[in-house]
């Protein structure tokens, strides 16, 4: 039969402590080890009120004949690393910075298989992938889907955004000003995440051939007024339906002397129709670029994005109609909408 612990006052104080006031539920198991010990009680009845194995009480009585009361506070549960934590760093950097063709592997993504495969052929480290996975939880990463982003930059955003600014600041009280593009509308649903059973995989039903109607819209800059127009059946996103919106706005903005519309640059946007639609209507209707590969500068993008996520993502409308009166539905119901995104404020300062 193993011997009892012997604990000094202060000790059995500071064990105490620990139990009685450590947030970390770990600290308030080993605790009771040595106060019981320490009360008299066998490893064996320890064992049993605690529910815990021989090994657990010996590794703690060492470590607490080692260090003293603060080993109990400073240790966590089970085996310490074998390896030197510098491979989690290594690790950690190889997913980060680099990609697994640098390596000889035909690749675009790292996988626990081939981080592991590296680290045998390079540096003789056997460990296998639920290591590699345990390591680069501990670096801190994540394994979740990217957000995509535009590669390709203008060279010229700063100017065209300080251009846009300085429009919109010194825009006099009969002048305003909106920011355009078009949204596409499908019978074949987009798919995004929903609540569903646990093992029972949702369906989501696609109609066997996709229908698509596109909506052109603005919205305004400063109350967030968002003006549409509804393209025909068959209509792709060309000059007729921006034209189209072109003449909504000045029907549905005719307080204002001139609409300064700011929109991408879509070939829709700049054909030769519309230059002879500017020139006919130059005192209505002036048109500006936002910078290339910027849709983080048009808040009609969140307008889109927001209806997407709202109505077209699991849909179950049986017809075009239904879907269109579904979106309009939506969208008269949340107009005007804020004005999002912090690129927009940057123009408009």
């Amino acid at each position: 039969m193993k011997r009892s612990l012997d604990l000094t006052p202060e000790q059995r104080t500071g064990l105490l402590d620990l139990y009685r006031g450590s947030p970390d539920p770990d600290v308030r198991f080993r605790s009771p080890i040595l106060l019981l010990l320490g009360e008299g009680h066998t490893w064996v009845t320890v064992a049993t009120l605690l529910y815990c194995g021989s090994r657990t009480i010996d590794r703690w009585v060492k470590r607490f004949h080692a260090e003293g009361v603060e080993s109990v506070a400073g240790h966590k549960p089970g085996r310490r690393p074998r390896l030197d934590p510098s491979w989690i760093k290594l690790a950690a950097e190889w997913v980060t910075e680099k990609t697994p063709r640098e390596f000889g592997f035909p690749r675009s993504r790292w996988c626990r298989e081939v981080v592991a495969v590296v680290l045998r052929r390079l540096h003789r480290v056997q460990v296998g992938r639920e290591t590699i996975r345990c390591w680069l939880y501990r670096a801190d990463l994540v394994y979740r889907r990217p957000r995509p982003v535009l590669g390709p930059t203008d060279e010229q955003r700063e100017e065209r955004l300080a251009a846009l600014r300085k429009l919109l600041a010194e825009l006099p009280d009969d002048e305003t000003a909106v920011f355009q593009d078009e949204v596409d509308i499908n019978t074949n649903p987009k798919i995004g995440s929903m609540w569903m059973v646990r093992g029972q995989q949702a369906k989501v039903e696609t109609p066997g051939n996709n229908e698509k109607r596109y909506i052109s819209g603005s919205i305004h800059w400063r109350t967030g007024q968002v003006f549409l127009t509804e393209g025909k059946p068959k209509q792709g996103r060309n000059t007729e339906l921006f034209l189209a919106h072109l003449d909504d706005l000045r029907s549905r903005l005719r307080r204002y002397k001139k609409v300064h519309v700011i929109r991408d640059r879509a070939k829709c946007h700049t054909s030769d129709e519309v230059a002879v639609y500017l020139h006919d209507y130059r005192d209505r209707i002036d048109l500006h670029l936002l910078p290339a590969y910027s849709p983080d500068c048009n808040p009609i993008e969140r307008v889109w994005w927001h209806l997407h996520e709202a109505v077209t993502r699991n849909h179950r409308c049986k017809s075009m109609q239904e879907l269109l009166d579904l979106t309009f539905a939506w969208l008269s119901e949340r107009n005007p909408f804020k004005v999002e995104g912090l690129s927009v404020y940057q123009i408009a300062a």
